[in-house]
């Protein structure tokens, strides 16, 4: 039997960044992503989100890729959220996301920095936060030059 310990740092906003997590859904949404996620046997070690995004920490299985485990997530919620009619519009994650293997020793100060979310979106956009991550840890030229699309839209 293989063992590992793959941590992923999963970061996904709603589509186009709109405001659609309110006070009254972010609880609901947080609480069904877990159970989901252990139906699924996802292990979520930690998760959090504000109006537009959502962070995630994830230990995968062995059986598990990136790309599988961010469309299930992603899917199943957005499908629960509209079949219970939850908001008023329509749902939607964006399809993009990023997802960062993050090491055992920095795992407590990701935790932290998922947990503190309301606090750091206070001093920071979700595009400054996205920017830095592309930045910090130098994603491909593909994503610099979809980081320079969303802008363009947005100004």
């Amino acid at each position: 039997m293989p063992y590992t310990k793959i941590y992923i740092h999963f970061i996904w906003s709603t589509k186009n960044r709109a405001h659609l997590i309110n006070k009254e859904l972010k609880p609901l949404l947080l609480a069904h992503i877990k159970e989901n996620s252990i139906k699924k046997e996802i292990f979520i070690d930690t998760l959090n989100c504000v109006s537009d995004h959502i962070h995630l920490l994830v230990s995968l299985g062995t059986e598990q890729t990136i790309a599988k485990t961010a469309m299930l997530i992603k899917g199943e919620s957005s499908f629960w959220v509209n079949k219970q009619q939850l908001i008023k519009t329509k749902f939607e994650w964006q399809d993009e996301y990023i997802a960062l293997s993050v090491n055992y020793s920095a795992i407590d100060k990701v935790r932290a920095y998922i947990l503190n979310q309301e606090e750091h979106h206070n001093k920071k956009t979700f595009m400054e936060e996205y920017n830095e991550f592309i930045d910090a840890n130098q994603i491909d030229i593909l994503a610099k030059a979809d980081k320079n699309l969303i802008n363009e839209s947005t100004a």
